[in-house]
């Protein structure tokens, strides 16, 4: 039998999983920080647009909060998302990596790509999301975008009384340090064995697979992935965007 009667390989699937269960008390109180508005539309919608504004990214799925999956149905539905990836809502637990778990098992077979991000990423540009998945897609079992850090990091000690001064205990080298963001990526069954191996908790899903002792790969990030987390990140967040309306019609 030839190459050429060989069915040709089925194409690389890729899903998405959103965490966006989170109440997001350093912004104040209010609605849960993925229902807060950016320019009139709240983050968790920038936050899907941008992930399905990559043409590999073929499903969605939301992690609502515990009580608010169909608030959250409601809300997708009212907005314009692209025709070419499906959108699943289901809801979460009572935190992140209870939630990602739960993302991960509303997943259908056939996608071997899993991207993890951050509803408080609203504007994550699309090359930093293909960025991510090409690097999966080339062998990489976990893959993180990262920026160098523009400060200096101290390592610190407790303070002798809460509040007061923090000795310092070392200065990592800061061209060996990166500050990660999300979407973060994986090869679907390495996430789900990090998940189903990890049970203490760990700040971000990369860490899970660290554990598992394999590699993490960092590519570039990009600055407009930052995470709206206090009210000033929202001030950037909003001149970011006015600066992308006014740039290409965002």
């Amino acid at each position: 039998m030839s190459d050429d009667s060989l069915p040709a390989p089925a194409p690389v699937r890729t899903a998405a999983v959103i965490p966006a269960a989170g109440r997001g008390v350093r912004l104040g109180p209010g609605a849960p920080k993925a229902l807060r508005t950016l320019g009139g539309t709240p983050m968790l919608i920038h936050a899907v647009r941008a992930l399905a504004a990559s043409r590999s990214v073929s499903l969605v799925v939301v992690v609502a909060p515990p009580d608010g999956a169909a608030e959250v149905k409601s809300l997708l539905d009212t907005h314009a998302l692209p025709d070419r990836t499906d959108f699943v809502v289901v809801p979460g637990g009572e935190t992140r990596q209870e939630s990602v778990k739960l993302g991960l098992d509303a997943l259908p077979p056939g996608h071997d790509i899993v991207l993890v991000h951050d509803a408080a990423r609203p504007l994550v540009p699309v090359d930093t999301v293909d960025a991510v998945i090409e690097a999966v897609r080339e062998g990489a079992p976990a893959v993180v975008p990262g920026l160098p850090l523009a400060d200096t990091v101290k390592e610190v000690a407790p303070a002798a009384v809460p509040g007061g001064p923090e000795p310092v205990v070392a200065t990592p080298e800061r061209a060996r340090l990166r500050a990660v963001q999300t979407p973060q990526g994986f090869d679907r069954a390495t996430l789900l064995r990090a998940h189903e191996t990890v049970t203490d908790e760990v700040t971000d899903d990369a860490g899970m697979v660290e554990r598992l002792g394999l590699t993490v790969v960092v590519v570039p990030g990009h600055e407009e992935a930052f995470k709206v987390t206090r009210p000033l990140d929202l001030v950037l967040a909003e001149a970011v965007l006015a600066r992308r309306r006014l740039n290409d019609g965002y």
